[in-house]
């Protein structure tokens, strides 16, 4: 499936290499109990906002670039889909619609009358399941919007003359339909570096939208209008240019609108951090106090229109597990108590467009439970014990974010507390006993999955995995096709570095030796290798490479490859 999230502008990424450098680490742990936000009564449209909580983005369809939404690999929109979200739980949908290939030349801009009965059916239906529904221009924003500066005539005709044909034919819809203007606006593909110049250049569209849409007739007249930042980003200075349009429009029935992906190194996994950790937790807080205090405590509600973790546009895996529960548990809860709605993005990779059944139904009930409280985590999901070791107690500290332990189960079978562990505190013991019993098979791998559950919340699983030190064999291959025959041992890889004999570190990203997850290695546990990719080979110089390969049991195995033109060899140490 193309990947969404990989238009991702340079300026962004930018912002967030330089943030990685200047955050100060949190003095809070991650399970630091956070005071509720103190608020005067909600106007109307912060309630409309509230009532739309929680959010799900209808990802890769409408919005995906070809021929129609199937494009990039997900099924014909039906009407059984929508209703399937609405009965998880979800209030409102994102349907995002890019229009470029859709729109006739000049000077009308024609949008083709197929195409714009398609996003009506597929709004009807997410009206008729009782769902507040946003609908956008999506993908245009870099396709054709981002070159403003230079073709300003030709960019805004075409822009103001879809708005006007999309808010005509919407204008009798309920006022639970919202429109977005522009979808993580940008000017860099015009190129456009001056950030008062990119300002402007969204005042003006954001500017020409109200004014189409409030003079459309119908219900648009008070419809609820959403506005973004430019790059949907939550800087200072972005947060305070839209502030100044908002107040300059001086309307009640406007929404602004941010994105989220978390910080940066923790989203893809690259520079090492691969735990959600008190700065990952920080950048939350930091931001979504900036967006508060620009907004919502000035009377202007926020939706999250997108957050996630941008690994996920590789694999759900990406980021491990149970640092992935903790990132969604957090969040939602912080995000519930700044009175922000949340759209969780979806590219078909959390809820299945046929089976309505999610790929990780852990992920959901956290993020259910984060809807309405909170949900008590741990340290780590995951119990190393070595082969050949004598197994002894492990303690693992529970993060329990105001909740109360119950009770620790095994498959149907309740744990006996003193027996099979002991619990004091936030710290939970599990007894020798109970591992050499749950292990003894011997098997490399999880062995057995225990359950923590408690007064209120998600239920936390631990994973109880023997395991010995991985083997890696040498190997050759070639820049294209290159993979290293791993034998696991139970381990999984967290994370690599790349660093050349003779100094500095290889790969792209130099700025530091952990490479990103996914994007320039991967694991893959079925077949037995770790695969190096061609990203990684790319920005690799010829000559010897030092690879150091950790794995989440505290491993760390050191392997070299030598890269001559496309040819390369591995050797194992």
């Amino acid at each position: 499936m193309t990947k969404r999230k990989s238009v991702l502008s340079l300026t962004l990424v930018t912002v967030m290499i330089v943030s990685l450098f200047s955050s100060a680490i949190a003095s809070a742990a991650s399970n630091e109990q956070v005071q509720p936000t103190v608020t005067a009564a909600p106007s109307n449209i912060q309630s409309y906002v509230s009532a739309m909580e929680p959010g799900w983005n209808l990802g890769n369809s409408l919005d995906a670039i070809g021929a129609d939404e199937t494009a990039w690999g997900n099924p014909r929109i039906t009407k059984e889909l929508i209703q399937n979200i609405a009965n998880q739980g979800y209030k409102s949908i994102r349907i995002p619609v890019t229009w470029q290939a859709h729109i006739g030349g000049a000077p009308n801009y024609t949008i083709d009358a197929a195409y714009m009965n398609r996003v009506q059916e597929v709004v009807n239906w997410a009206l008729d399941a009782n769902l507040y529904v946003m609908i956008n221009i999506h993908h245009d924003s870099w396709q054709w919007i981002s070159y403003m500066e230079n073709d300003r005539t030709n960019v805004l005709a075409r822009y103001n003359a879809a708005w006007t044909q999309i808010a005509n034919k919407f204008k009798n819809s309920s006022n639970k339909l919202m429109f977005e203007s522009v979808n993580e606006p940008r000017f860099t593909e015009g190129g456009t570096t001056d950030p008062a110049t990119s300002y402007r250049l969204l005042d003006e569209l954001n500017t020409s939208f109200h004014n189409i849409v409030r003079t459309s007739g119908g219900n648009n007249a008070t419809r609820p209008l959403v506005l973004p930042t430019l790059h949907t980003a939550s800087n200072q200075a972005d947060l305070d240019a839209l502030s100044q349009t908002i107040s300059k429009l001086n309307d009640p029935n406007i929404i602004a609108t941010v994105h989220y992906y978390g910080f940066w190194p923790f989203s893809v996994n690259i520079a090492g951090v691969t735990k959600y950790n008190a700065e990952v937790q920080k950048d939350i807080t930091d931001t979504f106090d900036r967006v508060y205090n620009a907004f919502v405590a000035k009377g202007i509600p926020v939706i999250v229109g997108e957050y996630g973790l941008l690994g996920f546009d590789q694999h759900t895996g990406v980021i491990q597990q149970g640092e992935k529960l903790k990132f969604f548990e957090f969040i939602g809860q912080y995000l519930r108590q700044k009175q922000m709605t949340t759209m969780l993005w979806d590219n078909g990779q959390h809820f299945g467009r046929t089976s309505f059944t999610w790929s990780d139904q852990d992920l959901y009930n956290t993020m259910k439970a984060s809807w309405t409280g909170r949900s008590a985590t741990a340290e780590s999901d995951q119990v190393y014990l070595k082969k050949g070791a004598a197994v002894q107690d492990k303690t693992v500290k529970l993060n329990l974010n105001g909740n109360t332990f119950n009770s620790l189960v095994h498959g149907n079978t309740t744990l006996v507390k003193g027996t099979d562990y002991t619990i004091s505190g936030d710290v939970l013991t599990l007894k020798s006993s109970l591992l050499t019993r749950l292990t003894s098979s011997g098997n490399l791998g999880v062995n057995a999955k225990l359950t923590a559950k408690f007064n209120k919340g998600a239920n936390w699983h631990f994973n109880l995995i023997k395991y010995d030190t991985p083997k890696l064999n040498s190997t050759t291959g070639t820049t294209s096709s290159f993979a290293i025959p791993t034998t696991f041992n139970g381990n999984q890889l967290a994370t690599m570095e790349a660093t050349y004999v003779n100094g500095g570190n290889a790969g792209p990203q130099n700025w530091t030796s952990f490479k990103e997850f996914s994007y320039t290695f991967s694991p893959n546990y079925n077949s037995n290798v770790i695969e190096l990719k061609q990203n990684f080979f790319n920005e690799t110089n010829d000559g010897q490479v030092i690879l150091k390969f950790h794995f989440w049991s505290g491993d760390i195995i050191t392997y070299k490859i030598t890269k001559n033109g496309n040819s390369v060899v591995g050797t194992a140490s």
